[in-house]
This record gives C-alpha cells, structure tokens and sequence, in this order.
C-alpha cells in the first residue's frame, strides 16, 4: 500500500491507497511543537481503527509547506512504516512544465495539483481552486503546462483577521445564510464570509478564463470548497482528495 502525506499550514492530510483506490483518509490539526512520536501513535491508531494493516505499507510521499515538519514526519514514515517517503520538491520528476517566471518558487502541493487534475479531470485548460488556509488559483492552459495563478487569503484567516481588529464582531458558524442581505450580526458576518469568498472565486475565475481562451474546466479542493462550490456552478466539480491522488501519481513517475 503507498502512503501519501500532504502536511498543510492548518492541517496534516493523509490518504492510504491501494493501488488507485483510496482506502482511507484521515485529517490532523498542523502542530509544530508535536513530536513525531505523538503524530506516529495518533496516525497508527487511526489507520488500525479503519480496519487497515500499517505493514501493507511500502511506500509514502508527502508533500509539505511548514519546513519544522519535514523531518518530524521523514521520522514517523521510517519509525512507524519502515519506509523512507519521497519529498515532493524542486528537482522531482513531475511530467508538468512549469512556466512560472521562477519555478522553484512554485509550491509542491500546487505543481502536485495541477498533475492530479491533468490526469483525473482533464483535458486541459484547467483551473484549480484550493480554498484552504490561502486560496490559491493554478491555471493549466490547453498543452498541460501551468502557468501560474493567483493567491488570496484563505476564509478562516479572512475571518480570524476582521474579528481580531472589530471590537464588536465575534466568531460564528461558518455556515450559509438565508439570504445575502443579514438581518442580525450574525447573519451578516456569515453572509460577508460566504457570499464574499463566492464573489472572489468568480471574479479570479473569470479573468482567468479570458486570459485561457474562454474555456477551462474548474476544479476545487481544499477545506472550504464544498461550501463554496455549493453556492456557484463556476466551480465544476470538487475533489477533496486531488492532492492525495497527485502525490501518488508523482510517486509513480519517481518510482525508478
């Protein structure tokens, strides 16, 4: 069975796959200060309460945007796997180019993706939407190579932001509103959130598809795109795992 980690500023992801098949995912809070021995009994103890073998597993790959960890989860793939994962970086054969101005500037989980919708949603033109922590925007143009995008505040930090600095705001359920125009706080913070965050995917959206040509299918990932996606038809289809899925097929191509 292959591993794929994809730790995040937020969260940690990970997906145990069985060939193509996902068998399962499991998500944890992003912890700089826990030790691999606390991520390795924790991510054992989901694995073996899904009914899953940790020594079915030969290989991992991860990718990751909090350096700190790096070796934290190096050290809980050999110590508790006994595999050695493939760090998804600069100089890992990804079947993509890149034609961003700097390319190792070039996050992994994005270069990975924008090959998880090639492969699983394409043809290209492409667009990839992950609203997680940041919302980042990746556009893949119709000879499958990526071009570049757009990054934007992620609606968590979006929120946690505006109630830092307004003394009467406070959080609340990020949930969606009867109808855009709030008839209480509560309403309209949820409507200035979700509404809000649906207006900029649309807007990003549509700039980026005039600069493709007009046409380009529109992917969304991340922790907040269901919710998004359900309040818009520009955001075709959402897969949760595409991260996942582009570490194994990237794993894949290294495999030699």
């Amino acid at each position: 069975m292959f591993l794929a980690i994809d730790v995040g500023n937020t969260n940690v992801t990970l997906g145990l796959f069985e060939g193509e098949s996902l068998r399962g995912t499991w998500r944890l809070a992003t912890d700089i200060d826990r030790l691999a021995d606390e991520y390795g009994s924790l991510i054992l103890s989901l694995v073996q309460h899904n009914g899953l073998s940790t020594n079915d597993v030969k290989e991992a790959a991860m990718t990751c945007v909090v350096p700190e960890l790096e070796p934290v989860f190096q050290t809980v793939c050999q110590r508790y796997f006994g595999v050695t994962p493939l760090l998804v970086g600069v100089g890992t054969r990804t079947g993509l180019k890149v034609l961003y101005d700097t390319p190792r500037d070039v996050g992994a989980d994005r270069v990975v993706d924008a090959v998880a919708a090639i492969r699983t949603h394409g043809p290209p033109p492409l667009i990839v939407v992950d609203i997680g922590t940041a919302t980042v925007f990746d556009a893949v143009n119709a000879e499958g190579e990526y071009l570049g995008g757009a990054i934007a505040p992620g609606p968590g930090i979006a929120f946690e932001a505006l109630i830092q600095r307004a003394a009467k705001l406070y959080r609340v359920e990020f949930a969606r509103p009867e109808s855009a125009i709030g008839r209480n706080t509560v309403a309209a913070l949820q409507s200035g959130i979700i509404f809000g965050y649906v207006g900029l995917v649309e807007g990003i959206v549509a700039r980026m598809k005039k600069e493709l040509g007009g046409q380009a299918k529109v992917i969304g990932t991340g922790g907040y795109a269901a919710s998004i996606a359900a309040e818009t038809n520009i955001i075709e289809e959402v897969d949760p795992d595409l991260t996942l899925r582009g570490l194994r097929l990237v794993f894949d191509m290294n495999r030699s």
